[in-house]
């Protein structure tokens, strides 16, 4: 019969724990390092594809970049030249023609209030819209605000700029105006 003695100083240590905790630590940074590489991956492989889209599109860039000089070029000879400020002079010439002035005027009544009335008009048109520089007369100071108020509520007309008030002289005034206002505005018929 044999009996197992342990006669030296220090028990007998396990390293089943360290063992246990080391291959647990080992296993979850492989887990980990594959998903990091996966996502190495794919951040590499979405770049390459952002960068062939980049290129794509500044090689599209280029070429049409080609095309306006080219058209350019084109526009910039003499009698294209001469030839695009003719189309450009009946271009406006038509759209005043197809301006319908009598409605812009039909609005403009239909504004104005008792008590005011149109001195001066002078409309014209600028860059595809119509400037109307007006002088009214207004008899009183309450029929005046009326107006300027009807004027800035219209749909019709936008952009209202009064330039000028002033009280004409009494000795030539026929028509018995209080103020005489001058003011600018962009009419546009929707």
């Amino acid at each position: 019969m044999r009996v197992r003695l342990n006669l030296s100083t220090k028990p007998l240590e396990t390293h089943r724990k360290f063992l246990a905790g080391a291959g647990l630590t080992a296993v979850v940074a492989g887990i980990i390092f594959l998903l990091l590489g996966w996502h190495v991956y794919s951040v590499r492989k979405i770049d390459a594809e952002l960068r062939a889209r980049t290129e794509k599109t500044r090689q599209e860039m280029a070429k049409l970049e080609q095309q306006r000089g080219e058209v350019e070029r084109y526009f910039g000879q003499k009698d294209i030249a001469e030839l695009n400020g003719r189309a450009a002079f009946m271009n406006g010439i038509l759209d005043a023609r197809s301006f319908n002035w009598t409605q812009m005027f039909m609005d403009l009544e239909r504004i104005l209030p008792p008590g005011v009335h149109v001195v001066s008009i002078e409309p014209k048109q600028v860059e595809g819209h119509v400037e109307v520089k007006l002088t009214v007369g207004a008899t009183s100071d309450e029929t005046e605000l009326k107006f300027i108020h009807a004027l800035e509520e219209s749909k019709e007309f936008t952009e209202v700029q009064v330039q000028n008030i002033h009280r004409p002289n009494q000795t030539g005034n026929l028509s018995g105006d209080q103020q005489v206002i001058q003011l600018t505005t962009v009419y546009s018929r929707t």
